[in-house]
């Protein structure tokens, strides 16, 4: 009996074999209500985190009156707006601390096998873009939105250490191993 592969759930191959497949995270879906003299009106926010596991991620906020098209607009928005991440290893390679609004996320290396201390909107981006060990602390807001632009923000920020002294002494770039 033919099983149907890949596109019996509803996924198509598109021949980019070589191309590692997406991780893709709902982090938040909310409700909500705008109230108008003709009555309220319902509509729903998806926040949505995409990442190839590799050093790539990307985030973006659907908005729809059905949740099914929010998810699928915050996964569009996602994919286009992905953006390179610094990584060394399976961490990050330096402490960063980044603020988005109220929101305060500080993000330390941690030593292989440590695992991931994060929670919430900041363990959905650091899996998406492929960090295994870190530490990491949120203060200010709790607003998940803000935690994870916040994260992203920090990660793109990340510089390789290396690169960066060769950088500031006008030395060319060292060559990357791998």
């Amino acid at each position: 009996m033919y099983s149907g592969g890949d596109r019996e759930r509803g996924r198509r191959d598109r021949g980019d074999s070589d191309e590692a497949p997406l991780i893709e995270r709902v982090v938040q879906i909310r409700r909500v209500a705008k109230v108008t003299s003709g009555g309220g009106h319902l509509s729903f926010t998806a926040l949505v985190v995409v990442g190839d596991g590799k050093g790539t991620l990307g985030v973006h906020l659907g908005k729809s009156r059905a949740v099914p098209d929010a998810v699928r607009k915050g996964t569009l928005g996602a994919r286009k707006n992905m953006k390179k991440v610094i990584l060394n290893g399976t961490t990050i390679p330096h402490e960063i601390v980044s603020t988005f609004n109220g929101a305060t996320v500080l993000l330390r290396p941690a030593s292989a096998g440590t695992g991931m201390i994060a929670g919430g909107g900041v363990r959905a981006a650091l899996e998406a873009a492929g960090v295994r060990d870190v530490l990491s602390k949120t203060f200010g807001s709790s607003n998940t939105i803000n935690i994870v632009k916040a994260t992203v923000q920090g990660l793109e920020r990340l510089r390789d250490p290396k690169a960066e002294i060769a950088r500031r002494r006008g030395l060319p770039a060292p060559v990357a191993e791998g």
